[in-house]
């Protein structure tokens, strides 16, 4: 195996003022982590570096200070690593120690760090936890990481990091993996805390629209090289470098026309007229709807532990009776937070899931069946006719099997045609996504984010099914590959005349994929419109606040934080009467608004008053 250098950064020059947020913005691979691993010295030992960075921390009276002529494990970098400079990590449930409870791993850094007592620790850590967000700190301090949501973890990994008052907080990527409206709490909370403690941040992202509410100056880094710095208010109103103009027209946003295609700064060809049974499915004739959900429910118990299998046992209901729809040949958007009950509807269809109650028909017109019902031969001619394309391509593909092998996988196991045939199908597919065909033979480490989810709409495509469910298919990739998946799905879609379920949480890019968006939140779908009817007359304060949290790249479109609801817009307490659940007396059905448009309400509420 050949090995060589690879110049991760060029010649990169770039200030962080005292009590300013500098934002790092560039593609994965661009070189932003490498910069903020040097400032910490934490870059692996094969990395050579070179250049100056200098610290001139002022508020602890210290000396100017060259970070990089530090010895990496030495007493004078540890005092300031954690202390005076501290870090937040992309991914808080990897960076934490799922060994230790919440409270030690925040504590540690100050038992490191200050002369305290055990109990001072303790009280200084309930207070920042407090401060934090977390309701109860005193609970939390004890709390393990598996038994908080992503964005709790997330406020978890915020404490710790400003448990010392640091001079300057490197964020890395710090909202990627969270829901618009945690993200919007997390976003306020950084920069309530940058402003009351005076701190310096360095804010690594690809979302322009994160940038836009959060930062004093950009610097903007391409394949190692910084090709674009100055304030916010430059950079966005007049940007300059074409890699910037690319940033900026790749990001999905409400403005958009219809029919108006997303930038992608490298295109994707595709040439899914090569695929097997195309013209089949264009030409497939049917009822209007494919796909009709009734009153799905269905709930999980979960265990507290105890001694042979003692404990108490609670009860969560993940989807509530849910009902919708599908139409031939559209695109469902299905929206809400982590945990609403999103992917579970999906895997319901998939019949990967058993519901409680409820029914499932699908109807391609070869007649209607009832999938809850289907089992043996029947259950795997449907599930050739449903397929999924999952949300981390990492996970969903298997290390050990080439594209060839990953790609005819589903051909073999429905016996579609023979070895021979099924290489040529392959072959369609990678030309169908975009793909050269010199990749047939490679294992999926080989390549990026993107070209791995091609890989797995590739294999969702092998069968050329009916409905294609897309469950966060673009949620874990940059801004630049997100408009090339997207662009892709749309292309598909219009050429293979696909049906498909949308699940994401990001309003932006299922306004730019869907024709239909139904909101879920607590397992109920809360309003279900036409995509222009929904995102320009929100009726539902759970959809309104979720169009609210959503952050522009805009620079007059700025979160309004203040109007934000402080403990979740998923709490029905701040809903009003109409849109709440007050027992069987007032219980909550969908009201038609017309043209499409339902919202669920009260009974007792009139849908004349529940219009916008």
């Amino acid at each position: 195996m050949l090995g060589g250098n690879v110049e991760a950064v060029r010649g990169a020059n770039f200030r962080i003022l005292p009590g300013k947020v500098t934002a790092l913005v560039g593609e994965s691979g661009s070189g932003k982590s490498a910069i903020s691993q040097a400032i910490m010295g934490i870059l692996p030992t094969v990395a050579k570096v070179g250049g100056r960075v200098l610290f001139n921390d002022t508020a602890a009276g210290a000396k100017p200070v060259d970070l990089l002529s530090l010895e990496t494990d030495g007493s004078e970098i540890q005092e300031i690593r954690g202390a005076r400079i501290s870090k937040i990590f992309q991914e808080p449930m990897t960076s934490l120690s799922p060994l230790h409870t919440i409270g030690n791993q925040i504590s540690e850094v100050l038992k490191i760090h200050t002369d305290a007592d055990k109990a001072e620790r303790r009280a200084r850590t309930e207070e920042l936890l407090g401060y934090v967000g977390f309701g109860n700190p005193k609970r939390a301090y004890d709390m393990y990481p598996f038994e908080l949501s992503g964005g709790m973890r997330q406020r978890a990994m915020i404490a710790m990091a400003l448990i010392c008052r640091p001079a300057l907080l490197i964020a890395d990527e710090p909202t990627t993996a969270l829901d618009v409206t945690v993200q919007a709490q997390i976003l306020q909370l950084l920069r309530e805390l940058q402003s009351k403690l005076n701190m310096a941040m360095l804010l690594i992202t690809h979302d322009l629209g994160v940038v836009a509410n959060m930062a004093d100056e950009v610097v903007v880094i391409y394949h190692g090289d910084i090709v674009e710095a100055g304030p916010v208010d430059a950079i966005f109103r007049n940007p300059q470098h074409p890699y910037l103009k690319g940033l900026m027209a790749a990001v999905p946003h409400f403005d958009m026309k219809p029919g108006e295609r997303l930038k992608a700064l490298r295109e994707v060809p595709v040439k899914a007229g090569t695929l097997l049974g195309t013209q089949h499915v264009k030409k497939a004739a049917g009822p209007d709807v494919l796909v009709s959900v009734r009153n799905l429910c269905k709930t999980f118990s979960t265990r507290s532990s105890g001694w042979f299998g003692s404990g108490t046992t609670s009860r969560h209901r993940a989807v509530d009776d849910v009902s919708f729809d599908i139409r031939r040949g559209e695109c469902l958007g299905l929206v809400g937070e982590s945990g609403c009950g999103k992917t579970t509807v999906s895997k319901i269809l998939m019949r990967a899931v058993t519901p409680d109650q409820g029914s499932v028909t699908f109807d391609d017109g070869e007649g209607a069946v009832d999938v809850l019902k289907l089992d043996g031969a029947e259950l795997k001619a449907l599930r050739s006719k449903i397929q999924m394309v999952f949300q981390d391509p990492v996970s969903s593909l298997s290390p050990r099997m080439t594209v060839k092998n990953i790609l005819s996988e589903p051909l073999e196991i429905h016996g579609r045609g023979d070895p021979k045939s099924r290489v040529e199908t392959v072959r369609s597919l990678l030309q169908a996504v975009g793909l050269d065909q010199r990749f047939i033979n490679r294992y999926p480490h080989s390549f990026s984010g993107g070209q791995r989810q091609r890989i797995g709409i590739a294999r969702a495509l092998a069968l050329v099914p009916q409905l294609l469910i897309c469950d966060e298919p673009v949620s874990a990739l940059d801004v630049s590959v997100q408009a090339q998946i997207l662009n892709l799905l749309k292309d598909l879609q219009k050429e293979l005349g696909l049906t498909m379920l949308f699940i994401s949480h990001n309003l932006a890019v299922v306004d730019y994929m869907a024709d239909r968006i139904a909101v879920m939140c607590s397992g109920r779908i809360v309003e279900l419109a036409p995509r222009e009817v929904l995102m320009r007359n929100p009726v539902h304060p759970y959809t309104k606040s979720l169009l609210a949290a959503v952050p522009y790249p805009d620079l007059d479109r700025k979160l309004d934080f203040d109007a934000l609801q402080a403990s979740g817009c998923s709490d029905q307490r701040q809903w009003g009467a109409q849109f709440s659940d007050g027992g069987e007396e007032n219980a909550l059905f969908p009201a038609d608004l017309g043209g499409g448009h339902y919202v669920l309400a009260r009974k007792s509420a009139d849908a004349r008053e529940l219009r916008p």
